[in-house]
């Protein structure tokens, strides 16, 4: 009997190599990003290379009710989710007050609406059907306040917090619900978002390698390299007034150029 795994954010970086990873395991793909054209493309390589059935669907996810509207789409299609990845999202840097509203409503709406939502839709016929797996895509930003991108850490705090309650909440149902918190990812995150961070980036293949393991090991919280594995631990012990000055000095954008970006 088939399986198969939605990702969301397919179409580059970690949600590409995730999906690369779930068709390797035999995994049918629906594939979700705004990029058409590339998640054709991941299409063909995925169904040429793994023998797997792969469907696509172009959407943003920031939209209002367009995590609805992929969940109608999925169910006309007689397609059965059993393995959820809620990887799309994105980021804004730059002092709240200057930030457009809009922007990050959609922010919200993405890294913390449609994740609610698409994890709502899913997550319950996985515990009935007793077999299942959920992994959401957090980040290290998620351990603590940071300012000039402070609603994105705020969103991906949220997303930490509903994972790990989830991940109690199923224990013993035989589904996997996990959170992979990566650190600087070679994304072009941060770059792109106008607050360059000058440390090394972990590659977005070995981010997703670290997830794909965490959440079959059923592990609860997957921060993946040991630098990072330190960042939050030191966020963990460090007075939240010192953290709040270091990441307000550290983050403080380059120029006044502020986009919309994906997850790191």
């Amino acid at each position: 009997m088939s399986k198969t795994a939605l990702i969301t954010g397919a179409s580059t970086g970690i949600g590409l190599d995730l999906a690369v990873l779930a068709a390797r395991d035999g995994y049918d793909c629906i594939l979700v990003s705004r990029n058409e054209p590339r998640l054709h493309e991941l299409k063909k390589v995925l169904e040429k290379r793994y023998r797997v059935n792969v469907h696509v669907f172009a959407l943003d996810l920031s939209e209002h009710q367009a995590a609805k509207r992929l969940t109608h789409a999925i169910e006309e299609a007689g397609l059965t989710v059993d393995f959820l990845i809620n990887n799309a999202g994105f980021g804004t840097a730059g002092e709240f007050i200057d930030l457009d509203a809009e922007t990050e409503a959609e922010e919200v709406r993405l890294n913390v609406n449609a994740l609610t939502e698409l994890t709502k839709a899913y997550l319950p016929d996985m515990v009935r059907r007793n077999h299942g797996h959920v992994l959401n895509v957090a980040s290290v930003a998620a351990f603590q306040p940071g300012p000039y991108m402070a609603v994105y850490y705020a969103t991906k705090a949220y997303v930490l917090s509903l994972t790990e309650a989830l991940h109690a909440e199923v224990k013993g149902t035989g589904v996997h619900v996990s959170v992979l918190c990566p650190g600087p990812t070679d994304t072009g995150f941060f770059n792109r978002a106008g607050s360059e961070m000058m440390v090394s980036k972990m590659p977005s293949h070995l981010v997703a390698f670290f997830g794909y393991k965490g959440v079959m090991n059923n592990k609860r919280v997957i921060v993946p390299g040991l630098s990072n594995q330190l960042l939050v631990g030191a966020a963990k012990l460090m007075p939240r007034a010192v953290s709040l000055e270091i990441l307000r000095r550290f983050q403080k954008p380059t120029d006044a150029a502020v986009e919309q970006v994906p997850n790191a």
